[in-house]
């Protein structure tokens, strides 16, 4: 990445970390750690904007490729990418990294890694900022994927189940297309696509860019998956069932630690699958009890699209955590 601007430039690394190797971009030389956690389909790449701005700030930045992306190792079975996985690989890197503790910030599957790290171990977080997942307490009376079958098959992550669907219907199109129809669309409705239509046919590519992102951006993505695949990003939803039986014993648990949680207003699904309701009502509040709830105007990559937004939202929250 020697063509990246001098702002993005980074340190790189590989970390033995529960059992795999994680690829690791850090930036700055502060004494607080934060940890930034990216979700699908992205990588370390994401934070490209709170790096420079954090780093800048006194803070250590770093930056893992989750198992499963970019320069980190991707195991095969789908049944190697539980939260349980996913926490255990952030207790061993801030044990290399030698932080008892850490700020904390995630996006998509990132926020989730971040709220469990937080539920299991609480006195690693020194606080927690939540982008685009909310955390959603198991239900206990039905499975993660029961709990979708009544919005069919031509749900995304429905259709992300079986082993090698996804990644066929993908394999269709160049890497930099999928990237654009992955993180572009700009739809408010649910991600459903129509009967026997898989959902990457389904979304659109668009046919300009929008200001925040360029194409030498998403080229580096596109670059990235085209070695590493997408079936180690995939199998997070393979595991999500595996994730609602060993999560059984935290039924009913609260998070602890003081957490803000940034959502965008045009977040697919927000207004009308319930989530806008759920994220500003009392039982979001009553499982994270020290919360902040942040609605700013965007879609889903909204640590891209509104990147000094959501910058000033992180030091605000983490300064607010300093002074108490």
């Amino acid at each position: 990445m020697s063509s990246m601007p001098f702002e993005y430039e980074v340190n790189h690394s590989r970390v033995r970390t529960n059992g795999i190797w994680m690829h690791v971009a850090e930036k700055g030389e502060g004494p607080d750690l934060v940890l930034l956690l990216h979700g699908f389909p992205q990588t370390w790449y994401a934070w490209r904007h709170q790096m420079a701005f954090l780093a800048a700030r006194g803070f250590r930045a770093v930056a893992p490729d989750l198992r499963g992306y970019g320069d980190s190792d991707s195991p095969v079975s789908p049944s190697a990418y539980s939260v349980l996985h996913l926490v255990g690989d952030l207790v061993g890197l801030l044990d290399h990294l030698g932080h008892r503790q850490a700020f904390v910030v995630g996006h998509d599957w990132g926020a989730v890694a971040g709220w469990f790290l937080s539920l299991f171990r609480p006195e690693m977080v020194k606080g927690l900022v939540a982008l685009s997942a909310p955390y959603s307490p198991r239900s206990p009376g039905i499975s993660t994927l029961e709990s979708y079958k009544p919005l069919g098959d031509g749900f995304f992550i429905t259709q992300f189940q079986k082993p090698g669907r996804a990644e066929r219907a993908f394999a269709r199109y160049d890497y930099l297309t999928v990237m654009k129809k992955l993180l572009l669309h700009n739809r408010k409705e649910i991600l459903i696509a129509p009967p026997g239509m898989e959902i990457i046919d389904f979304l659109e590519t668009p046919a300009t860019l929008p200001s925040w992102i360029t194409e030498e951006d998403l080229q580096v993505y596109a670059d990235k998956f085209q070695e590493s695949g997408f079936t180690g990003p995939l199998n997070y939803y393979r595991a999500m069932d595996l994730d609602w039986e060993l999560l059984g014993p935290w039924d009913g648990a609260k998070i602890t630690v003081p957490a803000k949680f940034i959502v965008g207003n045009k977040e697919a699904g927000f207004e009308v699958a319930g989530a806008k309701d759920y994220i500003k009502g009392n039982i979001f509040k009553n499982l994270i009890p020290n919360l902040e709830v942040v609605i700013l105007d965007g879609h889903r990559f909204i640590h891209e699209e509104r990147a000094q937004q959501v910058c000033d939202e992180i030091l605000n929250f983490f300064r607010k955590l300093s002074d108490e």
